[in-house]
Formats: C-alpha cells, structure tokens, sequence
C-alpha cells in the first residue's frame, strides 16, 4: 500500500453501493493483517498454513472520503504487521545462525587406540 491515499468526495452516504464495495474491500484486507499478525503470535505454525493472498478488487475507483480514516488507520496497522515480520525473520535468521553453529561438523575420531586389553 502507498502512504498516499486518493480520495474522492462525492457520494459517500454509508447505503451507497460504492462506499459499500470499498467498505468489503478494506474488511477482507483487514482480516488478511489481522491473521498475518496472529502467526506471528502464534508460534510454532502447524506444518501446513493456509495463506490466502489478497488480491484488490478491480474497478473501484478511488477511496471515498467517508472511509479515509479507516483506510488510513489499515495502512498503519498494515506497516507495522510488516515491520514485525521482518523482525521476526531477522530473530529466525539468527537463531538457525545459532543452531547451526552449534552443530558438529564431523562426528569425532578417536585420537588413541588402547591395544592393552
């Protein structure tokens, strides 16, 4: 999403089927943050996650004026769920980093051989 929103005046009574379509579209994008953000919550993730990607409807036009606010407090909540999964995938990063290091790289020889037995 970009920083700038285009807002158009113009019709914007809640009935209208324009705000009501913007109104859908921004509700099926919030619930895509919202369950980007409770993965990140929930750790470990099942081996399988179903992650449906959003796709903008088509045809819309721009945002009406009466849905700013709430397309603006989206854009917030949208860059700060990505600011968390960077972070997240950094964490991850250097745990592996850790993990691997920790790792033999071959399994150990033995250096003597008792023959007095």
């Amino acid at each position: 999403m970009s920083a700038d929103l285009a807002v158009a005046g113009g019709p914007g009574t809640p009935g209208d089927a324009w705000v009501q379509a913007w109104s859908v579209a921004l509700g099926e994008l919030e619930v895509a943050v919202e369950e980007a953000a409770a993965m990140l919550h929930h750790l470990p993730l099942p081996s399988e996650v179903n992650v449906q990607r959003w796709a903008p409807p088509s045809g819309l036009g721009p945002l009406p004026a009466s849905l700013e606010t709430r397309a603006r407090a989206l854009l917030d909540r949208h860059v700060e769920v990505t600011r968390q999964t960077a972070e997240a995938i950094v964490q991850t990063k250097r745990h592996l980093h850790a993990v691997a290091s920790m790792r033999e790289s071959a399994p150990h020889s033995p250096v003597y051989v008792d023959t007095c037995a």
